[in-house]
């Protein structure tokens, strides 16, 4: 089986090629849905995250209000993201690794790939065989993030800075990287670059399991 890590700085488009290599026949999971399920009342990430963060991030029905817990997490005088990190991550690690275990039981040759916007910063990168940076330019970040939230520029524009702060720079994750694909372009331009990627991640999975 070969293990793909998908990772890239906030708004740079993870998603869509994520969606992308899973029409190709990738199995694919987002880190960010798995956290959504272990902040669910009931599991321990939940309890963990609501007694140190405190009842106000919480919403009347008691599920996690995550605008609310983001403000805590990347308050500017006094972030709390690491904080949260570091319930967080461990538990979507042991999540994803179940999961890639199960499909490798089914399928022994399969190509597997987790989307994860902090991937490197989780120190992941042993983790997986191959690694798939998406970058785009800073202010295509900033309209996509105003666009998607329905927000005016000025609050896209602190936010997107706001949690870049906590992520690695673009830099740093394009050299770690055994691939990059550059979604500044056109959605036609971001698949070409992600179907060319695909036939070698093929290759190197038949390689792998030969």
């Amino acid at each position: 089986m070969l293990k793909i890590g998908l990772t890239g700085g906030i708004a740079t488009g993870k998603s869509l090629v994520g969606r992308m290599f899973a029409e190709l026949g990738v199995h694919t999971i987002d880190a960010d849905e798995i956290a959504h399920d272990l902040m669910r009342p009931g599991e321990k990430v939940y309890d963990e995250v609501v007694r140190r963060f405190g009842p106000e991030i919480l919403n009347a029905d008691k599920s996690v209000n995550r605008a609310r817990l983001a403000e805590l997490a990347f308050d500017q005088k006094r972030p709390r993201i690491y904080e949260l990190n570091s319930i967080v991550h461990p538990a979507v690690i042991e999540r994803q690794q179940q999961w890639m275990e199960e499909i490798r039981r089914r399928e022994p040759d399969a190509i597997v790939m987790l989307e994860a916007a902090l991937l490197l910063e989780a120190g992941l990168r042993k983790k997986f065989d191959r690694v798939i940076v998406v970058s785009c330019k800073p202010q295509q970040r900033i309209e996509r993030w105003e666009k998607r939230l329905n927000i005016d520029a000025e609050t896209a524009r602190r936010e997107v800075t706001r949690r870049m702060m906590a992520q690695a720079p673009d830099e740093a994750k394009i050299q770690a990287a055994d691939f990059v694909i550059d979604n500044s372009g056109s959605v036609e331009d971001t698949q070409k670059q992600v179907h060319k990627i695909h036939e070698a991640l093929v290759s190197q999975a038949q390689v792998k399991s030969a």
